[in-house]
Parts: C-alpha cells; structure tokens; sequence
C-alpha cells in the first residue's frame, strides 16, 4: 500500500516552520513598507501563504500570533485585528479548496471578496477600538486624504473609503504574489504542508453518507460556540455595563464632594442674593470649573437648592455648548424627580440616578452640602453623558467580539482538525476499505485484507478498538471462506463427477457414439486453445473460460436421456417425425442443466454446458434449432462444440454411415463454414485439426 493510504499521526515540524515563516513574513513585510506610506499593509502575507500551503488551522494560528506580535512590540491595540486575518486565512483556504484560484476572473472576482471583507471589518473595528483615525498609520494618511478631498464630512464614511482602497490594492498585491509563489512550489513541497497529520485515499467514501458526521460536527461545534459567544458577550457586556455605571458614579460622587469642600455651605443664601458680587463666589466658581476639567468624562457640573417650586441655581458652569444658568434662576423638576422630590427636600442622600429628560440622557450624582448647623442648604451635582459611557461599552464590545470570536474560530479549527483526523479519515479510510473488501478469489481478499491491516490505525480509542475488531473480523472471515472452499471444491469434485458419470451413461445408451464425449472434449479444447494463441474473443478467452469448456463439453448431448431408445439406435435414417423428437434433446439438455446448475455448490461451468446443450446444434445463418439463432447470438461455447461434434460424427461410424476420411470430413467443415459454422472457429479448428485427428482417432490415411 502506498504511503498515502495509511493514518498517520505524527510529525507537526512542517505545519510549525510554516507558522513561523508566516509570522515572520508578516511582521517583516510591514514593518519594511510602514516608512515608505504606500497604500498596502502586507501584514496578511504570510498568513494567505499559510492558507494556501497548510488549510485554515495554520492560517489562523498564523493570524492570531501575528496579532499578539505586533501586539507586543507594537501596540496592544493591534490584537484586536487578529479576526481580519484569522477571516481572511479561512476564507482563502475555502476558495482554494473549491478551485477558485485556478481561474485568473475567478481570482479578480476573490480579491475584490476578500478586500470588501477586509475593508469593511477594519473599518468598523478601527471606528469602534480607536474612534478617530490620527498619527502616520497607512489608513490615518488615506483617511485624511479622503476628507481633503471633500467626498464626505463624515469621519466614518472617510475611514471607510480609505479602509476599501487600502485593502483592494492590498489584497490584489498579497493575492496575486502568494498564488505565484503557491504554483511556483514543487508539488513535493506542497505534499508536505497539506493534510500533515493524515493522509489517505478514502475521502470518497463519504460519497454516499447523505449527512456527513463532520457537517454535523461542524454544526455542533458553531452552534456551541456561538450560543457560548453570545452568553459570554451578553454576561460581559452586563458586568462591564454596571462597572461603568459603578465607575462612572464614583467620578461624579468623586468630583461632587471635592466641589463641596470648596464651597461655603454658610454663604449659599448670599451667594444665591448676590451671586458673582457675592465674596468669594467667583474665587470658588473658578476652583470648581478647575476640577470639572480635570475629569474629561464630566459634561455637567452645578449647585442647586431644592424649594417647592423648583431647583434655585447656586452654581451652574458654563460648557462649550451651552451657557449655565444665572445664580438665584428657579429651574422647574423634570418629571424623573418626582419620586425623589421628598428625600431631597429633606436633604438625604440618594444613590446615582440615570435620567432621560429635559437635558439629555444622564448620569447624575447628587452631593448634600451642609452648613456648620448639618442642614443641607444645597445639592452639589454632576452629570456624565450616557452616551459617552455608551461608547466606550461599544468599544468594549468591539473588542470582546473581535478577540471572543478570534480565538473561538481558531478553537473550532482545532477541535474540527482532530475530529476529522482522529474519526472522520480513520471511519471513512476503514470504510472504503471494507467496500472495497474482494472476497471472491483468493487473491483478491489476500489484497484486501493486506490493505486493511496496513491502515495500522493507532488512535488508541474507541475507534482503534473499532478498526480492531474490524480487521479481527475480515481475518476471521477470510479463514472461514478459505476453509468453506476447500470444503466446497470437494463437494463440487465429487458433484462434477456424478455428473460426468451420468453423461457418460446417457452417452452409453447410444450404441453407435462410442468415445464421442471424450474426442468432442478434446477438440473443443484444442480449437479454444488455438482461438487464444490467435488473439481471437479476448474479452472471452482465458484459461479458466477454457477450462469450463471442457468440463462443459461432456454435457452438450445429456438431453438424450429424454429420448426413446427406438429413436435414439434406429439402425438407419430417422423419419421427419422422428427427427424431430430428437431434436427435443437440446431442450431437455437445458432443463436438466438448469435443474442441476440450481443445486450444484460450484455451478460455473455449468452455466456454459447449459448453452452448449441448448445451442450447439444452432446454425451460423440462423437454420439451426432449437431457436434459430444467428451469428455471434449463439453463444462461443455453442458454436466451438458445433465443429467438433460434426467433426466427430463425420469421421466416427454412426448406424446409419460409414467413417468419413479425415479430408472428406474437412472438406465438408470448409464447406459449412459462414453458413453451419463460425468462419473464425472453423480457421482456428483447420489450424489443429491434423494433430488432434490424429490424437484421436489415428493416422490420416
């Protein structure tokens, strides 16, 4: 057996070297045109050359150490964008295995597939991981060329355009370089990188499974992984949600009691009257918009005393957008307040609110501010944009899925590699081995079970005890069918004998035939010989074909038995009604042998008698009988035996004739050929005739 047809698991040195070298082209090829600005990346170099050389796993393995790569020397933030090349490997390893590749529009048509998939995904992972495009990164230098020239105001739609450019001409550059490389390599180079754990020939015999163990598999292995993903993300983005919020409120309560320490709880009332010509109300509005700034997240801070009415503003800083109200302003409750109103009134604390109302959906934090008495005469506040807080949940997310679903495709990829390496080749090798299992010839299983034994399956699980008891079984079987056969040509010799002994009976009772089976025989042989030294019918002729022949030949008149002695030794020539009561013997010839060949353990030649019986008195222009059959629809065996039985007949006494010579006889075989006999058995049988006459019968006078 061929080295491709055995399970082999072993050595992963190629796979490995070829990880590296994908590595290493990747991180080279960027880092050497980085300086140069060119509209190309190459960092997916070497994982396309990965993809076409090993499949998927070394693709994504590739993409993935990449990312952490470039990661760590780098920024961390480039491991986020491991996904573009972990999709990129696996997609490039589906086209190629479908062929895509072999095709010069097929490729055009891929590349722009693979630039769009690319393209669009780096886009929105650079939009959600970094929100705005700055520094002298390739897609920073073309997102702003896009913006200068006016084709959108829109900093995504700008970040997308250039993320599409860049990528296309990437991809086409990596692309085409890599199939160059890919058809460049010898074949025994690329042998060695292509399915390295196992190799083998039965790939077909999942050909007629209607639903493939790996596609459901695969199906598991996805709907596991993405009901998993999506119960991760959504537990993750819950916790992350309320660590935010958590987060967010501690930097507004933060910066609300800060605030309360610089403000005299003792002069709000003044500070209310009088405001910036209160003392030290501007002194103490300058120090809170100082500590506003300090935290960017900040978007509002103010001082407000609750009355019936509404809040009277003590303190409300300006923004960028928007200028606050004026000190002593009565602004009315949003609605939201309403369960709040009584512990505010009172002056209580209260927990971090997120409202949606007059100002915006908010994060607000409400700090009592105290006089020297402990009466609260004001609430210090602050509020944070629940947008902001959203975006950067965006962000969070962005990066969970890109890196969740990074790892998850490279897990699915391992776990598929392993069952298809460890059951799906093994199942489908000892499969097709078994359909292709011969046990008709000795020869033939002795193939077969050698084949089976060197698949030397050694998974050492339940499929080794599958293959053992696989192979224990078609061992066991072989000796059993060796031993039935040897049982069975026994039987078979002695069946052949009681029929030899009975065909020579029922020649027996023809007085006149004397040795015609035996001299009939040994023409047929001596004609088929000489028909396959000839090169003549050899889709027929073979040795076992002649073997049934002569074994058959014997047969050719068993019919006799059916006819009446009166008939069968009439001392003269037979009456026309006579004649054609003997004509039944071909008939009866095949029912007997038909009836015979049912019971019989080796029933081959049997099958050839049965037409020799029936037909050998069939003529080659169609005037024979029993059936008038014409030209090669009478059987070979039928129309060899037509030759020698009129051979032997013409030179044998008969009760109603005297012995032919030998030349009269063939005188008269040259004479029926094309019209009794077959002109090719008869120039094959003219080829022997002197020998075999003389065998048989004596000297040619």
């Amino acid at each position: 057996m061929s080295r491709n047809n055995r399970i082999r698991f072993g050595s992963a040195i190629a796979p490995v070297l070829l990880i590296v070298a994908g590595v290493l082209l990747n991180v080279l090829m960027e880092r050497g045109l980085k300086p140069l600005h060119l509209p190309v990346y190459m960092d997916t170099f070497g994982t396309v050359i990965a993809a076409l050389l090993g499949g998927s796993l070394p693709g994504v393995l590739t993409a993935l150490i990449t990312a952490i790569v470039r990661g760590a020397t780098m920024s961390w933030m480039n491991i986020y964008f491991g996904i573009v090349g972990i999709l990129l490997a696996i997609s490039v390893a589906w086209l190629k295995n479908r062929g895509v590749f072999k095709k010069a529009w097929k490729t055009a048509i891929a590349v722009v597939f693979l630039a769009l998939l690319s393209g669009v995904l780096s886009a929105v992972l650079t939009w959600f991981t970094y929100r705005y495009t700055t520094g002298e990164g390739v897609t920073a230098i073309y997102s702003a060329k896009v913006e200068a020239l006016g084709i959108s105001d829109k900093t995504f739609t700008n970040l997308f355009i250039a993320c599409l450019f860049v990528d296309l001409i990437d991809k086409a550059v990596i692309l085409s370089a890599a199939i160059l490389i890919y058809r460049l390599l010898p074949d025994k180079i690329k042998a060695r990188f292509t399915d390295p754990l196992i190799s083998n020939n039965y790939h077909g015999a999942d050909a007629r499974v209607k639903h493939s163990l790996l596609k459901k598999v695969i199906a598991i292995v996805l709907a596991g992984t993405v009901l998993l993903g999506a119960l991760a993300c959504g537990i993750t983005f819950y916790l992350y949600r309320e660590t935010s919020i958590q987060k967010y409120s501690e930097i507004c309560t933060g910066v609300t009691q800060n605030i309360a320490l610089q403000i005299d709880a003792d002069r709000v009332v003044e500070y209310i009257e009088d405001g910036a010509d209160a003392p030290g109300y501007l002194e103490t509005e300058d120090k809170m918009y100082k500590i506003r700034d300090s935290f960017p997240e900040i978007e509002y801070v103010y001082c407000y005393r609750m009355e019936k009415r509404g809040c009277r503003v003590v303190f409300d800083l300006d923004t960028p957008d928007e200028k606050g109200a004026d000190p002593g302003d009565l602004i009315p409750f949003d609605e939201s307040f309403e369960e709040m109103l009584p512990t505010l009134f009172a002056g209580g604390e209260i927990d971090p609110i997120i409202t949606n109302d007059t100002y915006g959906w908010l994060l607000t934090v409400y700090t009592p501010l105290r006089d020297s008495n402990g009466e609260c005469v004001c609430y210090v506040c602050a509020d944070i944009t629940m947008a902001s807080i959203m975006t950067d949940q965006v962000m969070f997310i962005a990066k969970m899925f890109s890196l969740f679903f990074a790892v998850a495709i490279i897990v699915m990829n391992i776990v598929l590699e392993v069952v298809k390496n460890g059951v799906i080749f093994p199942i489908n090798a000892m499969a097709g081995t078994a359909n292709q299992f011969a046990y008709d010839t000795e020869s033939g299983r002795s193939t077969s079970l050698k084949r089976l034994q060197e698949l030397n399956i050694s998974t050492e699980d339940e499929i080794n005890n599958l293959y053992d008891a696989l192979k224990k079984m078609a061992e066991d079987s072989d000796n059993y069918i060796e031993e039935v056969e040897k049982q069975s040509e026994l039987i078979s010799a002695m069946q052949e004998e009681i029929i030899l002994d009975f065909a020579e009976m029922v020649e027996a009772r023809d007085k006149c035939t004397g040795d015609h089976i035996k001299k009939t025989s040994y023409y047929v042989r001596a004609i088929a010989e000489e028909l396959k030294s000839e090169g003549k019918f050899p889709e027929i002729m073979c040795d076992e074909y002649i073997s049934k022949l002569v074994r058959s030949a014997p047969l050719h008149d068993v019919g006799k038995i059916k006819i009446s002695d009166l008939i069968l030794n009439k001392p003269g020539r037979l009456t026309e009604e006579e004649f054609e009561i003997m004509k039944t013997h071909t008939t009866e010839g095949r029912e007997i042998l038909t009836k015979t060949s049912g019971v019989a353990l080796s029933s081959g030649y049997l099958d050839e008698a049965l037409d020799m019986a029936y037909s050998h008195h069939e003529r080659w222009d169609g005037t024979g009988y029993p059936a008038h059959l014409k030209g090669d629809e009478i059987p070979l065996s039928a129309r060899i035996m037509a030759v020698a039985d009129v051979f032997d007949a013409l030179v044998s006494q008969r009760s109603y004739k005297q012995p032919f010579t030998y030349t009269k006889a063939i005188e008269i075989i040259k004479e029926e050929s094309g019209t009794h006999f077959d002109p090719t058995v008869v120039d094959a049988f003219l080829a022997v005739s002197e020998s075999a006459y003389t065998a048989q019968v004596g000297a040619i006078s």
